[in-house]
């Protein structure tokens, strides 16, 4: 069964369209990983600082291994200076209600 992972996001202030650029150039890269099953990128009508990402993963070790190889070579340095701290990352099963 596949997991939903729901990444959020805090872009500095005034940033928040430079880091929906950054999102849309590289996000193909996250969408072709192993296990990548899709992603949308989604910004808060009310805080429009807050960019909230829904993903859905085969397991969450398809995840994790996402993560870590994009905290080496698949980093994307320009977002370290768009961001206020680092994300918030949740993983949910379906449930079947």
């Amino acid at each position: 069964m596949s997991i939903q992972v729901v990444l959020e996001l805090q872009a500095a202030e005034g940033k928040a369209d430079e880091m929906k650029a950054v999102l849309k150039k590289n996000l193909g890269d996250t969408r072709a990983r192993s296990g990548c099953q899709g992603v949308t990128v989604h910004q808060d009508q009310d805080t429009p600082t807050t960019i909230l990402l829904l993903e859905r993963w085969a397991t969450r070790a398809d995840y994790e291994s996402y993560l870590a190889w994009r905290a080496g070579p698949g980093a994307m340095p320009e977002m370290a200076t768009l961001v206020t701290g680092p994300p918030s990352i949740r993983y949910f099963d379906d449930v079947d209600a």
